[in-house]
Formats: C-alpha cells, structure tokens, sequence
C-alpha cells in the first residue's frame, strides 16, 4: 500500500513513477522476434545498435544524471544485454538501493550474475527464457539452459517467459514448462507474457486470437498447481481483454522508457515503434489494468481515479516546466 500511495504521489506532482532504461546497445544474442532490434523501435530514424551507448565511468555518471532527472520510484534495466555492462552495474545498483529505488534487471543470464548482487535489497533478477530447452536454446543461443542453470545458481530469480505461436502448438506446454523451472531452487517466481507484435507485422511468433485464448485457459488450468507461477486470474483476464491504445494503458502512462544514449524516448511503451495493442501480451501491461478495473468501495473504479490523477499530474508538469523555462505564458495554454 505503501508503494501505491508514494507512486500516486508521483503521478499527482507530474512524474511518472517508473523508468525502463536500455542501459546498452550490445547484445550477444540474435533472437528472431526481438522487439529492441526492430527497426521502428525507435521510431524508424535510427536503430538500437546505431545509437551511442556508455561504459566504465561515463555510464555510472550518466545513470545518476538520468535518476536525478526523473526521480522514479522502480527502473527496469533492459538492453541489449545488462551483463554486458555488469562491471558498472556493480557499482551503480548498491547506490540504487541506497536511494530506495527499485530495481529490476531483465537478463538473458549469458554470462554469470554476480554472487554479490544477490545480497541487494530492492533488486529483482529477471531472466528471459523462451520456452522448453529445445526451442529456447535454438532461439537465445549463447544463452543457453546449460548456461542459465550455471549462473543462476545462489541467485533469486524470476523467470520470465514470453508465450509465441511456436510453443501454443502443443498441449501440455506451459505445465511442462511450469514444472522444470518450479522445481529449480534458484527461481522464486515464474512469469508469463504474451508475444505482442507490431501493427501489421507477420510472423512465426504472432499468436492468433484462439493462441491468445488457449495460453489463457491452460494458465487457469495450471496455476493451483504450481504456486511460483504468477498468474492472478485478473491479470489473465487482461490478456483477453487488452487495452485499446497506449492511452488507455495505465502501464505506458506511468512508465517512461529511454533507449542507449539517456536521451532517445521510446514511445508509445517499452515496445516502440507501433505496437499492436490490441494484441498487447506485456505482463505489466496486464497487471495494471487488472488494477484499474478494481472497483473501490462505492462502486468507483481504480482505473478513473488514475485517469484524473494523470489529468493533475499533467496540469502541474505543465506549470513546473513554464517556470522553469521563463515562459508563464504557457501556463495559461
């Protein structure tokens, strides 16, 4: 509750109270499907491994410069591939926690997590597993299960898988998949994500509305069962019901996202370039408009109070910025 009220208030003063940083261009992995390295993910102008990225001292500095700027609540560090850069993670993320901000890292544990880490208060380890170990290892090949297994031990993960059409394909799946990472002492939880596309996109990995439907009741069907799997049914009921645009995504409007340099936004969400919304499958994304439909007492949804707060919040950014800029006259627009 805490955590809800402090994030309101951030909300209120014209702050968005989540940040998802792409701490780095580099990625060892050639993952089909891969929404960083499209190339409209920043707009179609330029590509993620175009743009300039940091290291050593420079990315330490240029990290904190970046917090201080929009002084969020939780950050997401995404890639690229995080570890790349794990010599200056060591040392920015002990001065995160120091600050109380939260933090996750989504990583493909290519390379071992350091054992130190996994000390960090507010530090959550994400590693992206794409299925069962035949088509994970073809998919994230030098991330390979052998590889994960060996660098997530000590740690307290979460596994994070996203669902494509290849693995709907067969029953039994998911409770497979549910079962072998389950029994790994390693992992504390296990998320499930849709595969979203782009708009107009055709691919091997786009699921079809009866895909979308079947992930839905076999994740019902499985998760009594297994208790690391995070699936609140209000969130799956999300799935089937995704929001319309990124206006209407209470994740997209509380989460700003910034590529490489610290300075290129990624709009409209983390996906970038036209994501097809209507076929959304982002498990935060779900998350929070289960949120939003929950009804407070009197009959009022969390959603329309989150929408008023935005309409303050964005008042007050707008009267914040004219004064810091010299130009009153925008207040009045």
């Amino acid at each position: 509750m805490e955590g809800i009220i402090r994030a309101w208030g951030k909300i209120l003063a014209g702050y968005q109270p989540s940040l998802s940083i792409e701490i780095t261009r580099e990625c060892p992995l050639t993952c089909p499907g891969c929404y960083a390295y499209g190339g409209d993910h920043l707009g179609g102008d330029i590509t993620l491994r175009e743009l300039q990225d940091f290291k050593g001292q420079q990315l330490v500095d240029a990290m904190f410069a970046l917090l201080d700027k929009f002084k969020p609540l939780h950050v997401s560090i995404v890639g690229g591939e995080p570890l790349v850069r794990f010599r200056e993670l060591s040392e920015i993320l002990p001065r995160m926690a120091e600050r109380g901000i939260y933090t996750q890292v989504v990583t493909s544990a290519v390379r071992p997590i350091p054992i130190e880490w996994a000390g960090l208060r507010r530090l959550q380890m994400v590693v992206s597993i794409d299925g069962l170990q035949p088509e994970h290892d073809e998919r994230r090949k030098p991330a390979t299960y052998d590889r994960i297994l060996k660098h997530i031990d000590g740690h307290n993960i979460r596994v994070h898988c996203t669902v494509t059409r290849q693995q709907v394909r067969r029953d039994g799946y998911l409770e497979e998949f549910a079962r072998f990472w389950s029994a790994n002492p390693a992992v504390s939880q296990i998320w499930i994500s849709l595969y979203t596309p782009q708009v107009g996109e055709i691919s091997a990995e786009r699921l079809t509305k009866a895909d979308r439907q079947k992930v839905v009741t076999d994740l019902l069907a499985i998760r009594s069962k297994y208790p690391k799997l995070r699936t609140p049914e209000a969130m799956l009921e999300s799935y089937a019901l995704p929001p319309h645009s990124p206006d209407d995504c209470i994740f997209a409007k509380t989460t700003a996202c910034v590529s490489s340099n610290f300075e290129k936004p990624i709009t409209p969400c983390q996906f970038g370039g036209n994501p097809d919304c209507a076929n959304c499958g982002c498990i935060a994304s779900a998350t929070l408009a289960a949120v939003g439909r929950h009804k407070l007492p009197g009959g009022i949804r969390v959603g329309k109070l989150f929408d008023a707060s935005f309409r303050i919040g964005n008042r007050v950014k707008t009267i914040r910025e004219a004064i810091a800029t010299g130009r009153p006259e925008a207040i009045a627009q």
